[in-house]
């Protein structure tokens, strides 16, 4: 019996050890973990370790680590592939396939993280403008954070473009050439016009090109990850570098989802402050109060008042308001007070107040 034991022992170690890198332990979910838990793991964890934001030796490993560990468990096929044999069963896929290894700053960037140094210096050269979008989120989104999947269309350059180009030197730039004027006998005059067959500087289309016959560029959708991380302001911006439009020539723009926060029905917003308005009764007001009421992600706020209120008193309680992204804590939760006077009192209630008040 013990020698069963103890090969079963050794046969699950060695199982372990084939398999490499537990990719779900590296991002700390469970193996029936689904894409939006692995979403929610990743952005945590490669903001922890991102290069740029933490200065330790580890992190730089960490943060490919985690990176590849995503590529794998994200992409259905190779999650696929992994969970009936591990690392190595993925290596051994990707070579077959000839796939290039996933790049961890390009995985980050696509959860609209950009911006923070994972893609160093380029040349400058011109860009196809950016694109922006308002975002439209609520108040709870901005507390909690939120996870958002968006479909984006966009134009690509058709693959083979660079066989259906050619050099042209009065071409100046897409749509613009450059064309001689004779003003008079020994003086000419350059001047500008539009011309849809230049596509990028001393480069022009050919007509009827086979290998693009829809143009230079073609449509295509992309799927992208909006983080709203907690505590993110209106107006703030979530930028995805270079995923705007292509063309012949230029770097794509960026695209842009700018914050709009909506209305909430109860809160108002102030920085990391929130404020709220409470109506309570002129009893409550002379004699105390204890009352409680739902807070943005469901919790309940105790407010208790033991001495006089006065009219549009402010009470504060520390800690409750907004989270303050990028940094610890929350802000506070201001409620005004607003007494609910009666519209008139009985000789017997004026008697009984009269005497109470003196």
């Amino acid at each position: 019996m013990k020698i069963v034991n103890s090969l079963f022992v050794f046969l699950t170690i060695l199982c372990v050890a084939l398999a490499g890198a537990d990719y779900y332990k590296i991002l700390g979910v469970s193996r029936k973990a689904t894409s939006s838990e692995l979403k929610k793991a990743y952005r945590k964890l490669s903001l922890k370790y991102h290069p740029d934001k933490n200065p330790s030796e580890e992190a730089a490993s960490k943060f490919a680590e985690i990176a590849n560990a995503y590529d794998v468990l994200s992409d259905p096929d190779k999650r696929k592939t992994y969970d009936s044999g591990g690392e190595e069963a993925v290596k051994q896929q990707e070579q077959r396939e000839n796939q290039p290894q996933a790049d961890p700053f390009s995985i980050f960037e696509h959860f609209g993280f950009g911006g923070m140094g994972g893609r160093r210096g380029r040349d400058e050269e011109p860009r196809t403008p950016s694109v922006n979008i308002p975002l439209r989120v609520s108040l709870r989104q901005l507390y909690l954070g939120d996870l958002l999947d968006v479909s984006y269309v966009r134009q690509v350059l058709c693959v083979e473009h660079n066989k259906c180009s050619k050099n042209c030197p009065d071409c100046q730039g897409a749509g613009i050439k450059v064309k001689n004027q004779q003003l008079a006998p020994g003086f000419v005059q350059q001047v500008q016009v539009r011309d849809s067959s230049c596509v990028a500087r001393g480069k022009c289309w050919k007509t009827n090109c086979r290998h693009c016959p829809n143009g230079s560029t073609e449509e295509e959708e992309i799927e992208l990850s909006v983080d709203v991380s907690p505590g993110m302001m209106h107006g703030e911006e979530i930028r995805f570098e270079e995923v705007a439009d292509e063309q012949v020539g230029h770097r794509a723009g960026d695209l842009i989802f700018t914050i709009h926060q909506l209305p909430h029905e109860h809160f108002v917003r102030e920085g990391d402050d929130l404020r709220i308005t409470m109506g309570i009764s002129l009893k409550d007001a002379l004699l105390g109060f204890k009352r409680s009421f739902e807070h943005l992600d469901g919790h309940i706020v105790n407010v208790e008042k033991k001495d006089i209120t006065y009219c549009s008193q402010v009470y504060t309680i520390r800690g409750e308001g907004m989270p303050r992204k990028g940094r610890k804590g929350k802000g506070d939760l201001h409620i005004t007070l607003e007494i609910d006077f009666p519209t008139k009192f009985s000789s017997a209630q004026k008697e009984l107040l009269s005497k109470a008040l003196e």
